[in-house]
């Protein structure tokens, strides 16, 4: 790849293109990206976008290790994702604990409030000054 901050991938079934996905990372990229979707010339069904370049992984707030590579850096981060063993949040001991304690149990109108979300369409604005978030 000439970028690899920008990569594009394709889901084919028997020859037939099913979807069509696209990383975007850095705000060039991002602007270019938008640029096509603004002439109508995006052919992506699935996009994922981060402002940090190479991803989130050696972004501008990220500590730089020195003498090591971005490829390294990443196989660790990889490995270390991959280490912890899976658990069901329900039968951890620190959340049955926060859940009593804070939330008052399973189910509350404080755990309903502080931990969900409703959906709620955004009002198409005029300008940009007005969004109303």
């Amino acid at each position: 790849l000439r970028n690899k901050d920008f990569q594009e991938v394709t889901l084919e079934r028997d020859g037939e293109v099913l979807l069509h996905f696209a990383l975007a990372y850095g705000f060039r990229n991002i602007q270019n990206l938008v640029q096509k979707l603004k002439r109508g010339k995006c052919p992506y069904h699935f996009v994922e976008v981060m402002a940090c370049p190479s991803g989130c992984l050696n972004g501008g707030g990220q500590i730089r290790l020195e003498g090591e590579c971005s490829r390294e850096q990443l196989q660790e981060v990889e490995r270390l994702y991959q280490s912890p063993p899976a658990e069901v949040p329900e039968e951890n001991q620190a959340v049955q604990e926060l859940y009593q304690r804070w939330l008052q149990g399973w189910g509350s109108e404080r755990a309903q409030e502080l931990l969900h979300t409703r959906y709620h369409p955004v009002e198409r604005a005029n300008s940009a000054l007005s969004i109303k978030w």
